[in-house]
């Protein structure tokens, strides 16, 4: 299973590994640039939409983007701000559910359709030193949003989320209701919170996956297959369905509708079944040409998943490729004399946490997303 790299084989393969790593980097390039290359979208003539969601939870529907609202006798408190020029409609949609202020905004990741408000919503909502608006996100959103890139405009100061946080988790108590922020390590990107409204029972959920459409996994800001998956077992670790499964907790995403605990179980299976289907070809050595040239089901677009106008995602055989070599030629449980483990534990289950680095159960390392990413399984 293991090649040591120290010697002439091990060497053998490190070199095709790292020739089929650049290969699948380069089209990678060329998929995000074409992702990234949208045309800039006109806002004038959108409306916001609110779906009353449960107990006192509300979406805001904009120009494809979901904004999550709770309001009580404390204020407002939001989960992503859209894009900067929809933040006088989102204001007024939210002055008619309460006049009270905006205490908390929470950005879920990184990505400008969910932090481009900020700074608008802010400005709008005004000053009040005894009530002052905190902008929550996990400490890694911060550190890309004030690393800017040469020749690029600096993100707005006040629209920062400075009360950031590095803990697995951060909670507040706010209009009558425990709120419990939950980082998801490298799953959409390396910044992925969970907001879990625990009086309503209601998970806003960010990206972590969209309804009726494959998952975005953002490679190049630390999104990973095995992170997406732990998010959504996740998920379903605090949803809890109503009857027939139906119902109970709902999830808000991004993008799209309402979900419930069956949507996530759906979209789950799907990734895994992907995911297997993907690495089984890697460990017969095959090439990224290989692979699309197969079309391996449940990589291409089936009647099911579906790709959205705002993100192009049919050619999913590419990605998880991606990721799968990346761990591969990087990964190592102890550095150098392991190539990272890609075959399934005998005792495997259906929930994505199948992967050991041996085939017995004595030697079975039960995966999280640190293992995945080449540290410790135990």
């Amino acid at each position: 299973m293991y090649q040591s790299y120290s010697s002439p084989a091990g060497q053998a393969v490190n070199r095709k590994m790292t020739k089929n790593l650049s290969i699948v980097t380069s089209l990678l390039v060329l998929w995000l640039g074409r992702a990234s290359g949208q045309p800039q979208q006109n806002f004038d003539n959108v409306q916001i939409h609110v779906e009353p969601v449960q107990h006192n939870i509300y979406m805001l529907v904009g120009a494809g983007d979901n904004t999550t609202v709770q309001v009580g006798s404390e204020g407002v408190l939001m989960v992503d701000t859209q894009f900067a020029p929809l933040a006088p409609k989102l204001m007024a949609e939210i002055r008619k559910l309460s006049p009270g202020p905006i205490r908390y905004i929470i950005n879920t990741h990184v990505h400008p359709d969910h932090v481009g408000g900020n700074a608008a919503i802010a400005k709008l909502a005004g000053s009040d030193p005894a009530l002052p608006l905190k902008i929550i996100a996990h400490e890694n959103v911060l550190n890309r949003l004030t690393a800017t890139a040469p020749g690029q405009p600096r993100f707005p100061e006040e629209g920062l989320p400075i009360d950031e946080y590095a803990t697995p988790t951060k909670s507040l108590h706010f209009n009558g209701e425990a709120i419990i922020i939950c980082h998801e390590p490298n799953a959409h990107t390396d910044g992925d919170s969970l907001v879990l409204f625990r009086g309503s029972d209601v998970i806003s959920a960010g990206d972590i996956f969209t309804p009726g459409g494959y998952p975005f996994i953002d490679i190049e800001r630390g999104g990973s297959v095995q992170g997406e998956i732990l998010a959504l077992n996740h998920i379903l670790q605090l949803a809890v369905p109503a009857k027939t499964q139906e119902g109970g907790t709902y999830v808000i995403l991004c993008h799209g509708r309402i979900c419930d605990d069956a949507d996530v179980v759906e979209c789950r299976d799907m990734v895994v079944i992907v995911r297997d289907r993907i690495r089984d070809m890697i460990q017969k050595n095959m090439t990224l040409d290989q692979v699309k040239a197969s079309k391996p089901p449940g990589t291409t677009t089936p009647s099911t998943y579906q790709p959205t106008a705002s993100s192009p995602r049919t050619d999913l055989s590419k990605r998880f490729t991606k990721a799968f070599r990346h761990r591969r030629t990087v990964g190592g449980l102890h550095g150098e004399t392991e190539i990272v483990f890609l075959h399934t534990c005998p005792h495997a289950r259906n929930d994505g946490r199948n992967l050991c680095a041996a085939g017995s159960p004595s030697s079975c390392r039960v995966t999280s997303s640190n293992a995945w990413e080449g540290g410790s399984a135990g």
